[in-house]
């Protein structure tokens, strides 16, 4: 299929052709949700703990005597009862990731940008490279072409003065096409890719 490329002042400048097999899915949402549970359990880093019994420094004496104190008997002053002992089923140190196919991975990109040429919420720009680094100018382009929350895809080349114009606007995240993925496509409510970013983008999935 055929969509307009267009310029930053949003006129048409030509047309390109965009892939079948990876533009004109069907979105599932059970693919959707795997690919993004995924992700999301990928990232964590797992590196929460708390202090056992036998992780708390101190001695090993017994807090006071056994009788004749009016006090519940006590042999060890670092038990998980007693202040500042031990911490009883806390969190342990783990991997919170979790096995998906590949198959399923590259399934789940290819039906999200699917997803966002449906909508008609994919935009595709000739270029991203800009002649200064002005977040001002780049917002009031943004504001000619309606974008109020996007995601722009760019080479991996990526022009500086435009990851520095759209670094500092909410709502707006730039990446290059090897750091893309479902769970910021799904983010924002507009993709944009660069004519280079698409032919990259067709030659990673293709494969």
């Amino acid at each position: 299929m055929q969509v307009n490329v267009i310029n930053f002042d949003g006129k048409a400048v030509g047309k390109i052709d965009l892939q079948d097999s990876i533009f004109g899915l069907d979105a599932r949402a059970d693919i959707l949700h795997r690919v993004v549970t995924w992700q999301r359990a990928k990232a964590r880093a797992g590196t929460h703990a708390v202090k056992t019994v036998s992780d708390v420094a101190g001695s090993g004496k017994k807090a006071f005597k056994q009788k004749k104190t009016g006090n519940a008997r006590q042999g060890e002053r670092y038990n998980v009862h007693m202040r500042g002992g031990g911490v009883v089923h806390g969190p342990v140190v783990r991997d919170h990731s979790i096995d998906l196919p590949k198959k399923i991975r590259s399934l789940g990109l290819k039906m999200a940008l699917s997803s966002k040429l449906k909508e008609n919420s994919l935009i595709v720009v000739d270029s991203e490279k800009m002649s200064a680094a002005k977040t001002g100018a780049f917002a009031k382009q943004l504001k000619k072409l309606d974008i109020a929350s996007a995601l722009f895809v760019a080479s991996d080349n990526m022009d500086e003065n435009f990851k520095k114009s759209a670094a500092n606007i909410v709502n707006v995240d730039v990446l290059p096409t090897v750091g893309l993925n479902v769970l910021d496509i799904l983010k924002h409510e507009k993709l944009v890719l660069t004519a280079d970013a698409v032919k990259a983008i067709e030659a990673r999935l293709a494969a």
